[in-house]
């Protein structure tokens, strides 16, 4: 089990965690210790994202760089967008879906690491996006206040819905019966069947980061050092925790047999994990916490398994299928206009990445030593001019 976490000071980390049993008091205890930390973007990291293999980081500096968590190397970067990436999301372990202040969102293949679909997705940036657990359909929401559903079977746009002000959050639910859509410290909850909204959970402070713990709960966290969970079909607060010193910026969930995990990464430098309890009303309980010291801005968990973990997905849950009438509705809405701005982007010649130069990360490095490393960064031009053709 790997913790990832990206910084403002361009680093990556990774932190191995291993579970141990009891410690005194009877409360059992994880022990992370520092893996790599890793210097490769030229500005602040602002995504990450996990499968069963690979782990892919976004920033300000308008790459992508893959890591290959099996052989531990870098295996190239991709640089199609044009703007800071503000979302990555795999599907599975064939597909990566980006998003970038471009207001393009592309479709990858992670076999050949291929641009296969390029679409501009929003007038101004995107903000965020969610897959949903079919793999048929996501949504986007961006600077133009529209939310946006996608029909990624034939890659064009399906519905636009019109938002008062812009949102910077949507997910799906881990069933994708409902997902929620986040604008400041409010979050409206949608049901799939109707598309309207069911009720609004408000925050008392801006939402940084949300994550579903199971159909109906959702752990949420804000500009604060708390974090609250809500249930979506009664809009109550069932519990509320102090994670951290400072405010919580990511969240990430997973399972194993024996427990449902909640990881947390704060402005404070802190990465904690959280044993969440059967009744959710109930705090949990911390497993371990490691200092990076650094301003933490995205957080992932790499799991080592032969498939991908159903993440925040209560055993015996299956995915809600997209049944066929609402493919139906799907085919009816696009506008003409809608399906002009869904037209394949002509490719830029700049995409593609680095699959060639394979580079292990520093194992020992330090985040003083990253920095001393980047004094010596060529500029964007020239590191573009390196880039090749991203490989199988």
């Amino acid at each position: 089990m790997e913790l990832v976490a990206g910084c403002y000071e361009q680093v990556l980390f990774g932190f191995t965690v291993s579970p141990e049993g009891e410690a005194s008091g009877g409360r059992e205890k994880w022990t992370a210790v520092a893996h790599f930390t890793h210097h490769a973007h030229t500005a602040s990291l602002s995504a990450v994202a996990v499968n069963s293999r690979f782990v892919v980081t976004g920033s300000k500096d308008e790459t992508i760089h893959i890591y290959d968590m099996k052989k531990k190397i870098e295996h190239g970067a991709l640089v199609h967008h044009s703007g800071t990436i503000t979302c990555l999301k795999f599907h599975g372990n064939r597909h990566l879906i980006s998003g970038a202040e471009d207001g393009l969102i592309c479709v990858w293949d992670v076999k050949k690491w291929e641009c296969l679909k390029s679409i501009k997705a929003h007038k101004g940036h995107v903000t965020f996006l969610s897959v949903h657990p079919s793999g048929k359909l996501a949504l986007s929401v961006g600077t133009d206040k529209t939310l946006r559903t996608w029909n990624l079977v034939e890659g064009r746009s399906a519905f636009i819905k019109n938002i008062k002000q812009n949102a910077h959050i949507v997910e799906w639910s881990p069933k994708g019966e409902k997902y929620i859509v986040v604008t400041l410290n409010k979050i409206d909850v949608y049901r799939l069947d109707t598309a309207s909204v069911s009720g609004t959970v408000t925050n008392e402070k801006r939402v940084a980061a949300v994550r579903f713990l199971s159909e109906s709960v959702l752990a949420v966290a804000g500009d604060e050092e708390a974090v609250r969970f809500f249930d979506c079909d009664s809009l109550t607060c069932l519990c509320k925790f102090k994670a951290h010193e400072k405010r919580v910026k990511d969240m990430s969930s997973f399972q194993t047999p024996e427990h449902h995990v909640l990881v947390t990464a704060s402005s404070d430098g802190f990465i904690k994990m959280w044993r969440l309890q059967q009744e959710k009303k109930a705090p949990p309980s911390l497993l371990c916490e490691v200092d990076t010291g650094a301003r933490l801005t995205c957080l992932g968990v790499w799991l080592d398994t032969a498939a991908d973990p159903k993440e925040s997905l209560p055993a015996g849950t299956e995915p809600a299928a997209v049944d066929k009438e609402q493919s139906k509705m799907i085919q009816k809405e696009p506008a003409t206009a809608v399906q002009e701005e869904a037209v394949q982007a002509k490719p830029k010649t700049k995409t593609g990445g680095s699959a060639g130069s394979h580079e292990k990360p520093a194992a020992g490095d330090s985040l003083a030593a990253s920095k001393r490393k980047a004094a010596g960064t060529p500029g964007r031009k020239k590191r573009k001019k390196q880039k090749t053709d991203v490989t199988a």
